[in-house]
């Protein structure tokens, strides 16, 4: 929490010298919430299979089926058979990768890039037989739904007399960022936004305070060990990976509630990203719900403002000055230079740049990720058993 606050008062400082408001502007952060729910269900499914310790890339495949399926009940029955299409259209997705990884033994990674290669194939086969000749429908989308999935709003705070939005134009330092954070957090959330955030909360304590997660976790770890000791490790195997697919299938029933219908590419890699989220935070709910928020903050600030992303460099400046500050207490010399002088040579960056090419704008989130993710790297340890392969009986 206080390092939270500590980000939001740096945040806060940024904008105050940068003049940029839409840097912690509500809009900013509820465009952030709303492009980081489908990344972090997508790797919370990643985190489920993973700590089973099958490996599975193949979320970008399930997502894509999830968004069809979710699709091609919305339009027919509402959001609510979307959603429950979606779910198990990714579920499905899941359990062909668990009876190719654990049932025949096909090499993980190979059998989620082929999932990844079908699934696109799939649902504009699917499309062009179901979706070609009704109004709005085509090949590459589905018709719009009827219905739009529900919003709600925090009583008091968010709806009704505006006392956040109030708050956020005082543009007080820290007072105005701290209501932008809270009125973006809380105004018209969708009900699947709030279902996406009570899932991490609820995923940690299913993996690391019930016998199930102790059970489902030592397949990931030892599973000659944890079948030694009466564990079902293949059924294990199977549940969490249809239980990935099928979070990556609600990831993808997000996006089709965002834009009201099915859309072809409408997963834009989601999948991998959230892939990228779950191994930046360490397999672990809290820091992939972390690695989400910040590639969502990202993505939703170049939406906002392109000139707002210049004012992330000044960011990244302050934020190295510092790990120099930290690495010079802890007598790190060396580190803490490096650190010193990428921090000035950020700061002058933003000095001198007034506007950043639009295609390194749009690039802006990628960025973000891979820096983090090398930093990251230092410090990650996947599930010991994780990728390779378990035969009942065979040595380990």
């Amino acid at each position: 929490m206080l390092g939270a606050v500590g980000l939001l008062a740096v945040l806060s400082f940024v904008r105050v010298v940068s003049g940029q408001d839409q840097l912690t502007s509500s809009g900013t952060f509820g465009a952030a919430l709303v492009l980081a729910v489908p990344i972090a269900l997508a790797g919370l499914g990643g985190l489920f299979a993973e700590r089973a310790g099958v490996v599975n890339i193949g979320l970008e495949g399930m997502m894509i089926l999830g968004t069809w399926f979710a699709g091609w009940a919305g339009y027919q029955w509402g959001p609510w058979a979307a959603l429950v299409a979606g779910t198990a259209g990714g579920a499905l997705g899941g359990l062909l990768h668990a009876l190719a990884t654990v049932t025949f033994g096909v090499d993980h990674i190979v059998s989620g890039v082929a999932i990844n290669i079908l699934a696109p194939g799939l649902t504009r086969f699917l499309s062009e037989v179901l979706f070609t000749g009704e109004s709005g429908g085509g090949a590459t989308q589905s018709p719009t739904f009827s219905q739009q999935a529900p919003k709600v709003s925090l009583p008091v705070l968010s709806s009704g007399p505006d006392l956040l939005g109030g708050l956020e134009r005082t543009g007080i330092f820290l007072l105005a960022d701290l209501a932008g954070l809270l009125r973006g957090l809380t105004h018209e959330v969708g009900v699947l936004t709030v279902l996406a955030a009570l899932s991490l909360p609820l995923s940690w304590y299913l993996l690391w305070r019930t016998p199930f997660g102790l059970r489902l976790r030592s397949c990931g770890e030892n599973p000659h060990a944890a079948d030694s000791l009466g564990v079902p490790v293949h059924r294990m195997k199977y549940l969490a990976v249809v239980i990935s697919g099928a979070l990556a299938g609600l990831g993808g029933v997000f996006l089709v509630f965002v834009s009201n219908g099915y859309r072809e590419g409408q997963t834009t890699g989601r999948g991998f990203i959230g892939l990228a989220a779950m191994i930046f935070g360490n397999w672990r709910p809290g820091g992939l719900a972390l690695g989400s928020a910040l590639f969502g903050f990202a993505d939703g600030l170049q939406l906002r403002s392109s000139a707002a992303v210049v004012a992330l460099l000044l960011l990244a400046a302050v934020l190295l000055a510092g790990y120099a500050g930290y690495a010079f207490w802890r007598g790190g010399v060396l580190g803490g230079v490096v650190g010193l002088g990428a921090a000035v040579a950020f700061a002058v960056l933003w000095l001198v740049v007034d506007e950043i090419p639009e295609s390194f704008v749009f690039f802006t989130p990628h960025v973000v990720t891979l820096l983090v993710l090398s930093v990251a790297a230092q410090r990650l340890r996947m599930p010991a058993a994780d990728g390779k392969p378990y035969r009942r009986g065979e040595e380990a």
